[in-house]
C-alpha cells in the first residue's frame, strides 16, 4: 500500500502548495487535466480547499482516474475528503475518508485515513482503517523511498493488484497481518519482514496453482529490481489446502515447515528451492517450475521421505487419482529422489520399507514391499533388489518373490528371470526392459510363461462362474508401445476337456480409469456337458468349437465382437437347454412339435447347434446354422421326436440379451407350456 500513499501525498502536496498562496479565508478550487510523479498519475483532478469552521481547513480531492504502477492499479477512481490542521507539536494532520473505485480486490472502498507529518521527527505517518482492516506506514521525510509498514486483518483480496505486477495468480480470500520494511527503487522494490495468514486462498488462470484456507506465519522477502521478481518464504503453516501442479497438500492442524525460494516473470514460476517438513508424514527437499500456461516444466525431488498412511491422506491422494488409483490404503514408508522435466523423467530412485498398498477396486495391491529401484536416463546405476510378500494385479494374487534390477543405457531391466506363484501354477517373467523416458514408441518389452494355473481359482478371482481346468501358455514378446500393451504369441487355456486359445491380445491404457482390451479367442473341442453344468444352462452333450473374433472390451465391458459357436458332431440336449436357446434367439419350436409334446421328453437328439452374434455398439446381430424364411435355425434335431429351434430376432438389444443369458444361467429361464 505504501507506494500509493507516498506518491499520492506528493501529488496532494503539490496541489496544496498551490492553494496555500491564496488568501487563507477564501475557498479555493483547483483543477488539472493530469498530475504525475514517478509511479503515480492522476487524471481529471479537482481539489477544493476551504475553511472548516474549526480553525482549520477542509480538503476534497477527486481524481476520475488514478494509475499506480507499483500497486498494479489501472483506471482507479479516487476521492479523498478530510480536515487539515496543525497540533500543539506543530505537526500537520489530515483526518478524513478515502474511497477508491475499481481497485483490484475492491481495496479501500470506504476507508478512514489519518496522515501525520512531523518535520521535527522527520516522519510521515499514514494510517488507513476500514472495518477490521488496518494499514499503517512510517516514512522518513528525507528518504521517502523507504517505509516501515504494519498490516492488521488486511483482506488478502486487496493485494490482487500488487501480486499482478509479479505473478499471474490472484488472492481469493482470507486475511493477513504483516510487519514489513519496504524500499522503492527506480527499477523495482525490495521488501522483507514477518507475516501471518488466516484462511488465505489463491488461484491462477490455468488452475494448476491454488490454495484455500491456508493459515500460518513466517518471514517473507521480495525483490523485483532489474528483472524477474525474486521471493523467499520461510513459514510455518497449518490447515488449508495447497495445489502445486501434480502436488496437492491437505495440510494438518499441526505446524508444517515450508521454505521456498522462487522467481516469477512473464507468467512463469520457478521454485528453485522447496523444502517441506511435516514430521509424521513427509519431508522433502527439491525444486519445481511452471511455464506461462501453468504446465509443470520441472519437478526435482533431491530427497523425500514419506510415512503412510498420513503421507497419502495429506499429500498423495490427488496424484494417485490421476493414475487411476482411487481410495488407496497405504502403510509403511517410502524414500528416494525424482528428476522429472518437461520432456519426461530423467531419473528416480526409491527405497520401500515394509510398504503396503491396496486400491479399493482390487486392481493393484502389494504387501510388505521392501528394497528399491534406481534408474537414470543417462548414467548406469548400481543394481538393486525389490521383494514383496504378496502382489495383486487385477484381482490376481501372486505369491512372494524377490526381483533383481539394473539400470543401463536408459533401460531398467530384470537382472534375472522372475518366477511367481499363481493359483497352484507359476508365472515366469523372462527378460524385461523398461524405458521410463520413452514418451512415444516402445516403453517396455518382456516375455511371459504361464504353467499349471488352476482355472477354478482364476475364474473365481475374476468374478466368473468357477469351472475346472488349467491355464498355460507362452507370450514370447509383450511390448508396451505408446499407451498400449501388445502381446505376441498367445495363451492357451485347457478347460472343459478342450482348449481356449487367446491371440492378438492388446490392452490400451492399462492404468487408466477405462482400460481397453482387444483379442481374438478360439474355442476347440470343449465338452458341452461340462460347460452347461458349470453355467447351469441346461444339459447339452457333444463337443463345441467356435471363435470370438475382434473382441473389444472397454472398462472390462464388451462393446464389439464377432462370436460364432458350433456343435456339429451331434449329441443330446435337455428340455431346459431347449427353452433357454429359444429365449436367447427370440424364437420358437418348429416342425409341429408342441409344448405339450415337448414336456413328454427330458432330452432330445440333435445333429447340429449353431448360434452367432456380431455385437456393434449396443445391438447384437443374430444368426444361426442357416436362414429359414424370416428366421434362422439354431438347433437341427436328429431322430424322434425331431426337434428344430428357430430364431426370429435378427437384431437384439445387447443389455436385453445379457439379461436373457443371466436368467438362463441362474435357472430363471422361460418355460414352454
Amino acid at each position: 500500500m505504501l507506494p500509493f500513499v507516498r506518491r499520492l501525498l506528493l501529488c496532494i502536496g503539490l496541489l496544496f502548495a498551490a492553494a496555500w498562496v491564496v488568501p487563507a479565508r477564501a475557498d479555493v478550487e483547483l483543477t488539472a487535466r493530469a498530475i504525475a510523479v514517478p509511479g503515480v498519475e492522476l487524471q481529471q483532478v479537482t481539489l477544493h480547499v476551504g475553511q472548516n469552521g474549526k480553525g482549520g481547513l477542509s480538503l476534497k480531492l477527486h481524481a476520475a482516474r488514478a494509475d499506480v504502477q507499483a500497486m498494479g492499479w489501472r483506471r482507479v477512481g479516487l476521492d479523498l475528503e478530510g480536515s487539515l490542521s496543525r497540533d500543539m507539536q506543530m505537526r500537520w494532520l489530515l483526518d478524513g475518508t478515502l474511497a477508491l473505485r475499481g481497485a483490484p480486490g475492491n481495496a479501500l472502498g470506504n476507508a478512514q485515513v489519518r496522515l501525520v507529518v512531523d518535520a521535527r521527527a522527520n516522519t510521515l505517518q499514514a494510517d488507513l482503517t476500514q472495518a477490521k482492516a488496518r494499514a499503517s506506514a512510517w516514512v522518513p521525510l528525507d528518504q521517502t523511498s523507504h517505509a516501515q509498514i504494519t498490516l492488521k486483518n488486511l483482506p488478502a483480496n486487496w493485494l490482487a493488484g500488487l501480486l499482478s505486477t509479479v505473478w499471474s495468480g490472484r488472492p481469493t480470500g482470507g486475511r493477513l497481518d504483516a510487519e514489513l520494511a519496504l524500499d522503492v527503487h527506480a527499477d523495482g522494490i525490495q521488501s522483507s519482514g514477518e507475516f501471518g495468514l488466516a484462511g488465505v486462498g489463491f488461484d491462477t488462470p490455468a488452475g494448476k496453482l491454488a490454495g484455500q484456507g491456508v493459515s500460518g506465519s513466517g518471514r517473507l522477502g521480495i525483490d523485483t529490481q532489474g528483472g524477474p521478481a525474486r521471493m523467499t518464504v520461510d513459514a510455518t503453516l497449518h490447515g488449508g489446502e495447497l495445489l502445486l501442479g501434480p502436488l496437492y497438500a491437505k495440510l494438518p492442524g499441526h505446524p508444517v515447515q515450508l521454505n521456498v525460494a522462487a522467481t516469477a516473470g512473464s507468467g512463469t514460476l520457478d521454485i528453485g528451492r522447496l523444502r517441506v517438513n511435516d514430521p509424521d508424514a513427509l519431508q522433502l527437499d527439491g525444486a519445481l517450475a511452471f511455464d506461462a500456461k501453468g504446465n509443470l516444466a520441472k519437478l526435482r525431488l533431491e530427497r523425500f521421505q514419506a510415512r503412510f498412511p498420513a503421507a497419502y491422506e495429506r499429500y498423495g491422494s490427488a496424484w494417485l487419482d490421476t493414475l487411476g488409483m482411487h481410495d488407496v490404503r497405504m502403510t509403511g514408508a517410502l524414500s528416494g529422489n525424482l528428476d522429472l522435466r518437461a520432456d519426461g523423467p530423467h531419473g528416480f530412485a526409491f527405497t520401500a520399507d515394509h510398504l503396503g498398498l491396496a486400491t479399493a477396486d482390487g486392481r493393484v495391491a502389494v504387501d510388505d514391499l521392501n528394497g528399491g529401484l534406481d534408474w537414470s536416463a543417462q548414467a548406469d546405476r548400481p543394481a538393486t533388489v525389490l521383494g514383496w510378500r504378496g502382489l495383486q494385479l487385477y484381482r490376481l494374487p501372486f505369491g512372494p518373490a524377490q526381483s533383481q534390477w539394473r539400470s543401463q543405457g536408459g533401460a531398467l531391466s530384470l537382472a534375472e528371470p522372475l518366477t511367481m506363484a499363481l493359483f497352484g501354477g507359476t508365472v515366469r517373467v523372462g527378460e524385461l526392459d523398461w524405458r521410463p523416458a520413452a514418451a512415444k514408441g516402445q516403453r517396455l518389452e518382456t516375455s511371459l510363461a504361464v504353467t499349471g494355473v488352476d482355472m477354478a481359482g482364476f475364474s473365481k478371482a475374476m468374478g466368473w462362474p468357477q469351472f475346472p481346468g488349467t491355464l498355460g501358455g507362452a507370450i514370447p514378446s509383450l511390448r508396451w508401445v505408446d499407451d498400449t500393451v501388445e502381446l505376441a504369441g498367445g495363451l492357451s487355456v485347457n478347460v472343459f476337456n478342450g482348449f481356449v486359445d487367446i491371440t492378438r491380445l492388446a490392452l490400451a491404457q492399462p492404468l487408466g480409469p477405462s482400460p481397453v482390451l482387444a483379442a481374438d479367442i478360439s474355442l476347440r473341442q470343449l465338452d458341452l456337458a461340462a460347460v452347461t453344468s458349470v453355467f447351469d444352462f441346461g444339459g447339452i452333450t457333444g463337443p463345441l468349437q467356435g471363435s470370438i473374433d475382434n473382441l473389444r472390451l472397454v472398462d472390462w465391458k464388451p462393446v464389439a465382437f464377432d462370436a460364432r459357436l458350433l456343435a456339429d458332431q451331434g449329441g443330446r440336449i435337455s428340455q431346459r437347454a431347449v427353452n433357454n436357446l429359444t429365449s436367447v434367439g427370440g424364437g420358437g419350436i418348429a416342425a409341429g412339435l408342441q409344448g405339450a409334446v415337448l414336456k413328454l421328453f427330458k432330452t432330445f437328439g440333435y445333429k447340429r447347434i449353431g448360434l452367432n452374434c456380431t455385437l456393434a455398439g449396443t445391438v447384437c446381430h443374430m444368426s444361426g446354422l442357416e436362414n429359414t424364411g424370416d428366421g434362422y435355425t439354431i438347433v437341427d434335431g436328429s431322430g424322434l421326436p425331431h426337434l428344430e429351434v428357430i430364431g426370429h430376432q435378427h437384431e437384439v438389444d445387447w443389455p436385453t440379451l445379457v439379461n436373457r443369458l443371466k436368467a438362463a444361467t441362474e435357472g430363471g429361464g422361460p418355460q414352454i407350456r
